[in-house]
């Protein structure tokens, strides 16, 4: 494996069925290419596609490991969903998922065998284990462990989470989520916190921020990095100036961004309440007065801000893989920031949403993919508009 990393590419005996990783066993250097070719056929039209940003090390980027757990009626499965089924693929050797990370996974499985803990059945609806999430933060190396289980009930539990964190000290925190569903959620309603304060921190851009079972979080750090640093420089910030971050989650992009250039005045707004309540607390942590986070839709927001007679000189926005919406958009022309930086983790809605800006008075200036999932089909793009003169 070791030599056939060193080649920049994996072979991996379950992708065909697992689906995690599209491009095992292609070259690293082949996939930047065929995904660069995407990005350029959906958006040369538009504008200019710069040279894709491809990852100094493919492997072992997942800060975020989710192993689910079965019984097959005769014993009991961990690892990943294959692809659009429940499915449950093993594979302890994954070289996507972070070393720390699969070997805490790889610990869980263990002590759920010492421990007798029983993994949930979906067709008999009996068993307690149902899943674990595991986060690291790169950059500060603390971990967190969501054990989600099917009643808060858990036989043994004490002595279940002292063993592993004996063979774990980097753990920061455990939780427990309680999760009764039948549908395909992750998480439950209920999050007890076990151990720890029930969060995790980390850094980007040297900006601190507080990790929660929920939040929304990049996967890969080092290319994180990489993309909102192409984001700020795409925004061409200047002291004094008044940056809008839509979809702002829990404040990753903005946070970054203001602290980039002093004197920023950030505001972010986003549905979530549990995100804004942690960008919140991420500008706090961060003593950035500036910034403030507002839980609200973000093209409503920006009509009545509109209307209000506010003036921002950027928008950045970062919308889920079905891209943006045309009110969304439109609201950006009543709002008439000078420059817009879109990231998007799908160049064809973007290709799509680049085409309406521009009806609306916004010209793309250039995109840039970066390549933060290698070894599957997806790509990030960071792309640059412009307002254009009427």
């Amino acid at each position: 494996m070791e030599e056939k990393r060193k080649q920049n590419r994996i072979d991996c005996s379950v992708a065909k069925i697992c689906g995690g990783c599209e491009y095992a066993g292609i070259e690293y250097g082949k996939q930047l290419a065929l995904k660069s070719k995407w990005v350029k056929d959906l958006l040369a039209s538009a504008c200019e596609v710069k040279p894709i940003i491809g990852a100094a090390d493919p492997c072992f980027y997942r800060n975020k490991v989710h192993w689910a757990y079965g019984f097959d009626g005769r014993r009991t499965l961990a690892g990943r969903y294959a692809e659009n089924s429940h499915r449950i693929v093993e594979n302890d050797a994954c070289v996507l998922e972070d070393t720390t990370c699969a070997a805490i996974q790889m610990s869980i499985r263990k002590l759920q065998t010492t421990f007798k803990i029983q993994a949930y059945d979906e067709k008999t609806k009996r068993g307690l284990l149902r899943r674990v999430l595991i986060r690291k933060g790169m950059a500060t190396e603390e971990v967190m462990v969501v054990l989600v289980v099917s009643s808060p009930v858990f036989p043994g539990k004490k002595a279940f989470m002292k063993k592993l964190l004996e063979l774990h000290p980097c753990i920061k925190t455990i939780l427990l989520n309680v999760n009764t569903r039948t549908d395909s959620m992750i998480l439950g309603a209920k999050t007890i916190n076990e151990y720890g304060r029930g969060f995790i921190w980390d850094e980007i851009l040297g900006v601190r921020f507080k990790i929660s079972p929920e939040s929304f979080y990049q996967i890969n750090h080092a290319q994180t990095e990489r993309l909102y640093s192409l984001a700020i420089e795409a925004a061409d910030l200047e002291s004094g100036q008044k940056i809008l971050d839509a979809y702002c989650g829990i404040g990753t992009i903005g946070l970054c961004a203001a602290a980039s250039c002093e004197q920023i005045a950030l505001t972010g707004v986003e549905l979530n309440r549990t995100a804004v309540a942690d960008a919140r607390e991420n500008a706090k942590a961060n003593h950035m007065e500036k910034a403030r986070f507002i839980a609200a839709d973000a093209t409503e927001y920006m009509v009545e801000a509109a209307a209000r007679g506010e003036h921002y000189d950027t928008v950045l926005l970062d919308p889920p893989r079905s891209g943006t919406t045309e009110s969304f958009i439109c609201a950006c022309e009543k709002l008439a920031p000078n420059r817009i930086v879109y990231v998007s983790c799908d160049p064809t809605t973007l290709a799509r949403d680049l085409k309406c800006f521009k009806q609306h008075g916004y010209q793309p200036k250039y995109a840039i993919p970066v390549d933060m999932f290698p070894y599957t089909k997806h790509v990030e793009t960071v792309a640059l508009l412009s307002r254009t003169e009427k």
